[in-house]
């Protein structure tokens, strides 16, 4: 007869070691465990004012998108063509680009195949745990251990300026009455989960003058609620968005609510804030290398761009192929020139670097002018990654930043649907 007991020690032991292998909930992890996110969950049940889903940015460097999405199918043979040149990823996550359980059926479905050819793997997902109370049962019964909530608040009426609306079984609530259903089933799917030895991570969005006081009530009340961890995490200003206009918030206000949030919760600080699709080392994501189609965005460019129309665009490329370095870091900018279509590479201009890791001071703003000075003929600046602050200032100048990181080529086509589309909307 097997003891019961026995039992619930080698599962609590096994659920151990799998998290001291999962690099977003082990901080010792994250520099030799990697991690895989499939982009199997498009659809989304809530409207946040720091989201954009005006039009599909699918190539952008941040939280919720993609350059494509898979059918379970396709994930699980994407998995094993990772798994194979990535010898150590341990942990196979459903981040997006939408939620996770506003497609569920897809999600199961992505979970079991790969875990039938690799059962060691760990899942887990993400959830701004709206469907929470429909799905919690079945999240524990599939396997997953590791799920993570996004909780931005715990009053309706601070969640009335964080979203603009939540779709739930069929209707669409918006204001205090949508965040008040959000919350409830948030709370509710949390404290479920925990109950069943689920580790929930709790993500923060910490947005100044919104709802920045109101962190440590809800790192408080997660904790009671059994939570394992809570990240707090910078708002992204994400262009088109409603919070566009409003400042990234700083490290140092994010670290200082963390290390006030520690004394009730361990705190998770080497968040990257992750694409849907990364892939690979938190720190060094190889998601380019695992392109299994090109994104079809830009398929549409010369219905909407006038023949006549010239676009003049610089790129941060290590080597010309790939749109790969961030603007910060670029010593040169590639310049093309087209008409949305066809492309054609005309010079070369050296820069110095954007980021020294100087403090701002006049000699250093002087220097930071002459850069975009020397782009200032340009339309937009194509870069795998761009500071908000840098972001800002070329704004100043006229010059759009669009963030990408697949070819050049597929890149200034995406480019100049990007600028397209700021005209249209």
């Amino acid at each position: 007869m097997s003891c019961k007991c026995s039992d619930e020690n080698s599962n609590s032991e096994i659920l151990q070691q799998k998290t001291q292998q999962h690099p977003c909930y082990s901080a010792g992890a994250h520099r030799r465990y990697a991690r895989m996110h499939i982009p199997v969950a498009p659809a989304c049940n809530i409207s946040c004012n720091y989201c954009n889903r005006k039009f599909d940015c699918v190539n952008e460097s941040r939280p919720g998108v993609t350059s494509e999405i898979l059918s379970p199918e396709a994930a699980k043979e994407k998995f094993l063509m990772v798994k194979e040149k990535i010898e150590n990823v341990t942990v196979v996550g459903i981040a997006g680009p939408g939620d996770a359980l506003a497609n569920w059926p897809a999600v199961r479905k992505s979970i079991a195949l790969i875990k039938a050819v690799s059962p060691e793997t760990t899942f887990c997902l993400s959830t701004n745990g709206l469907m929470l109370p429909e799905y919690a049962e079945e999240i524990v019964s599939s396997g997953v251990r590791h799920v993570t909530v996004t909780v931005n608040c715990l009053e309706p009426e601070i969640g009335a300026k964080i979203y603009k609306s939540v779709t739930y079984q069929g209707e669409t609530y918006s204001g205090e009455t949508g965040a008040r259903l959000l919350i409830g089933n948030q709370l509710a799917g949390v404290e479920y989960l925990a109950k069943q030895g689920v580790l929930v991570k709790i993500n923060i969005v910490m947005i100044k003058g919104i709802n920045d006081q109101h962190i440590p009530l809800i790192v408080k009340k997660v904790k009671e609620l059994g939570a394992f961890i809570t990240n707090i995490m910078p708002l992204i200003p994400a262009p088109g968005s409603v919070f566009e206009t409003y400042s990234q918030t700083s490290m140092k206000d994010i670290n200082e609510m963390r290390n006030l949030c520690q004394l009730d919760i361990q705190q998770m600080r080497h968040c990257q804030q992750c694409r849907a699709d990364a892939i690979g080392l938190l720190k060094e994501d190889r998601s380019t290398e695992f392109r299994t189609c090109q994104s079809e965005v830009g398929s549409e460019v010369n219905e909407l761009v006038p023949e006549t129309k010239l676009f003049k665009i610089a790129v941060t490329s290590k080597h010309g192929k790939l749109v790969d370095l961030h603007f910060g870091h670029a010593t040169e900018f590639l310049i093309f020139e087209g008409d949305g279509s066809v492309f054609k590479q005309t010079e070369v201009r050296k820069s110095a670097k954007y980021c020294l890791g100087m403090e701002e001071c006049d000699e250093e703003m002087a220097r930071r002018k002459m850069i975009i000075q020397a782009i200032a003929d340009c339309d937009a600046v194509l870069t795998m990654r761009i500071g908000y602050n840098a972001q800002a200032m070329l704004k100043e100048h006229g010059i759009d930043s669009i963030e990408y990181c697949y070819t050049v080529e597929s890149g200034l086509k995406f480019a100049v649907e990007q600028l397209t589309l700021k005209k249209v909307i």
